[in-house]
């Protein structure tokens, strides 16, 4: 019991000597590359740059204890800093200490619903964002993260926006303003970047852009000529401090921490499975992770981190780097930590518009267009359903696309499982198969006292009268000769209350028109149902059958079923 809920428990005592290797280099590569990430993801979130480092810290330490995924990198990432810049920018909140406190507590109260969805075994939560609504949401919040950073970029007062229209709008209104050194030194962060990643991934291009930032503003004083720096970032560890916030505020933050808790959640799951299926020495459970990243971020929280969550960039660097344990992040966390305590004066001269590039850079990279494409040619409910997320999150908000996007989602599952498919067969030729004579109409015979369905779905309140319409719509196109229905059922795993109903009153509709309804591959579960309501008698033992072909030659012969067939069509527990 104790490794389920400690998994570090799991693999430090088969530790061996040959990961260690692997661990420190993935540890030191990502550590570094989380220094400038951090301070750039701090600003997304409109906090000071060095609350990126603290967040950076402890939630990396609780998850390596805690986490399932052995590579998986916990720290600040661009999405849920968008989420809480978008979210408390809503709020009237005086000044940028209570911003900060808000922020903070944002880490717990999010923390606190993570926890407890993993304690209540409610990971599944997870399977209510599709893949659609995961990439349409994710390509629009990455454009509104990367366009939040304009303002760094052109070194103009943009104000604040998470919608597109208005974020254009805003930066239009200040091109007057713009500061030609600060777009350059932008521009120039940029193609070095991207010139480096193409050369080598593993080459920390965002610390050699950060270097060379601080060493041009500090040689040339372009601080002097309006590029706007960083300035003082606290030397020093994170203390320890109870987060607190005006009690009568926490109503508003439900909304963003809901949002928060489950896109966080969708984020390193998401990342953890992918990396996960390179790796067969563990697995990735769902409910432990909800527990570990809530951990992470109410600990965290203590020492002043804002919310965290698994990153994309810096777990795939961390396993290419060669991660194999939690060891990895540990070392990640050490070095930031010393970052703190000796490195911080360097900061001082880094200009804005670096941390912008890197922002710009690693969220640009999320956007998706192949996926679209491929929804376009061959799914297009899908792909209305990705662009509706993608439009409604770049236009009207970031919470409001996510959770438009699940609402359609769910409503489109609601309208297949509504008007499910329902195939006429026919028996091919020479064979006991039975298929649908629309896809082999050759190659199927059928009998003109028989009409054939097959429903493929579960039998319930929203299906229910379109089953019967359809049966009774294929019945008349049929003609007056049917006798019998056969409904293979071997797709219909469940009949709710409201069906039985139905069912019922059809077999009796059916009865005085002079038609058997027959029950043919009804599974378990099934039969169960049919049995406790009551169903089997309306329709008579001697018409639920195993095989479609043997109730078909059971009504054409009038045979007797075999023991073994009488025992398998009426199985249910009783």
């Amino acid at each position: 019991m104790l490794k389920r809920y400690l998994p570090i428990l799991q693999w430090l005592p088969t530790y061996k000597k040959s990961y260690l290797s692997g661990d420190l280099s993935a540890g030191l590569t990502v550590g570094i590359m989380l220094i400038p990430q951090g301070m750039a993801y701090a600003m997304i979130a409109g906090l000071p740059p060095v609350f990126g480092l603290y967040a950076s810290i402890v939630p990396q330490i609780i998850y390596a204890l805690l986490g399932t995924s052995r590579q998986l990198a916990v720290g600040p990432v661009a999405m849920d800093s968008l989420l809480v810049a978008s979210g408390l920018g809503a709020l009237a909140i005086s000044g940028i200490d209570e911003y900060i406190a808000m922020a903070i507590f944002l880490a717990f109260f999010m923390g606190t619903v993570q926890l407890a969805l993993g304690l209540l075994r409610m990971g599944f939560l997870v399977n209510f964002l599709s893949k659609p609504v995961i990439s349409g949401f994710t390509s629009a919040a990455a454009i509104i993260i990367g366009l939040s950073q304009l303002k760094h970029l052109l070194g103009t007062s943009i104000d604040r926006s998470n919608q597109l229209q208005i974020l254009l709008k805003n930066a239009f209104a200040t091109l007057s303003e713009l500061h030609w050194i600060t777009l350059l030194i932008g521009v120039i962060s940029i193609l070095l970047i991207k010139a480096l990643k193409k050369i080598n991934q593993r080459i920390p291009g965002a610390l050699i852009v950060v270097i060379l930032g601080i060493l041009t503003v500090y040689f040339f004083n372009l601080n002097q000529f309006g590029v706007h720096i960083v300035g003082n970032v606290p030397r020093g560890l994170p203390s320890f401090a109870v987060p607190v916030i005006d009690f009568a505020r926490i109503s508003e933050l439900i909304p963003i921490v809901l949002t928060l808790a489950l896109i966080a959640f969708m984020e390193a799951v998401s990342v953890a499975k992918a990396i996960e299926e390179k790796h067969s020495e563990y697995e990735i459970d769902a409910n432990q992770e909800l527990i570990a990243l809530g951990t992470s971020n109410i600990i965290g929280s203590f020492f002043q981190s804002y919310p965290t969550t698994g990153g994309f960039s810096r777990t795939a660097v961390n396993d290419q780097a060669g991660a194999k344990t939690g060891i990895a992040p540990m070392v990640s966390a050490i070095i930031v930590g010393l970052t703190l305590l000796f490195l911080t004066p360097l900061f001082y001269y880094l200009p804005n518009a670096v941390l912008a590039a890197i922002v710009m850079v690693a969220v640009f990279g999320l956007i998706d267009t192949k996926y679209p494409r491929q929804l376009y040619r061959h799914r297009r409910d899908e792909f209305f359903l990705l662009l509706i997320t993608f439009l409604m999150t770049l236009t009207v908000g970031i919470k409001e696309g996510i959770l438009f996007g699940v609402l359609i989602s769910l409503l489109l599952l609601v309208y297949r499982t509504s008007r499910p498919h329902m195939a006429i067969l026919g028996r091919i030729k020479n064979t006991d198969y039975f298929k649908n004579v629309m896809r082999f109409p050759e190659d199927t015979e059928t009998f003109p006292e028989f009409l054939i369905v097959r429903f493929d779905a579960q039998l319930y309140f929203g299906n229910k009268d379109y089953f019967r319409k359809e049966l009774i719509k294929h019945l008349e196109r049929k003609g007056l000769a049917v006798k019998y229905i056969i409904l293979n059922a071997e797709a219909i795993n469940y009949i709710d209350s409201s069906a039985v109903h139905m069912l019922r009153k059809l077999i009796h509709d059916l009865k005085n028109k002079g038609i058997k309804l027959v029950i043919a591959g009804a599974i378990g579960p099934t039969r169960d149902i049919l049995h406790s309501s009551g169903l089997t008698n309306d329709i008579g033992k001697e018409n639920l059958f195993v095989k479609t072909h043997e109730a078909l030659d059971h009504c054409q012969t009038y045979s007797h079923k075999s023991i073994m067939e009488e025992k398998i069509s009426l199985q249910a527990k009783i």
